[in-house]
């Protein structure tokens, strides 16, 4: 391959990574990484029952899905009406990390006990 052919492949590699940034910010859908420390998250008031009120008051938050194995929350959002950094601060607000924003400390003392990393 000569370095024209390698410079188009890069070129078209760049913008298609570009494309797909794009269309995840237009269609409203991301990963969030987190962490759940409680063993029994589900079920657990202050865990899932409260997260799941808190994530429902986000204007703009249509569906989430908390994957625990994966540690990851899938959100569904109107980005014509909220963002991922003010999503990511909520899920802080309740007491979890998300991605690089750490859990805010007064959302974590809020936490039932075996929500707290041991």
């Amino acid at each position: 391959m000569n370095f024209k052919s390698l410079l188009i492949l890069f070129v078209l590699s760049l913008s298609s990574l570009t494309t797909i940034n794009a269309q995840e910010k237009e269609s409203g859908r991301a990963v969030i990484k987190t962490k759940i420390n409680c063993d029994h998250f589900k079920g657990c008031e202050t865990g899932e029952l409260n997260f799941k009120a808190n994530m429902l008051k986000i204007k703009g938050v249509k569906m989430y899905t908390l994957d625990e194995k994966s540690m990851s929350i899938l959100v569904y959002y109107n980005p014509k009406k909220t963002n991922l950094e003010t999503i990511r601060t909520a899920i802080s607000k309740i007491g979890y990390d998300a991605d690089d924003v750490k859990a805010d400390p007064a959302g974590y003392e809020k936490l039932d006990s075996c929500c707290k990393a041991a």
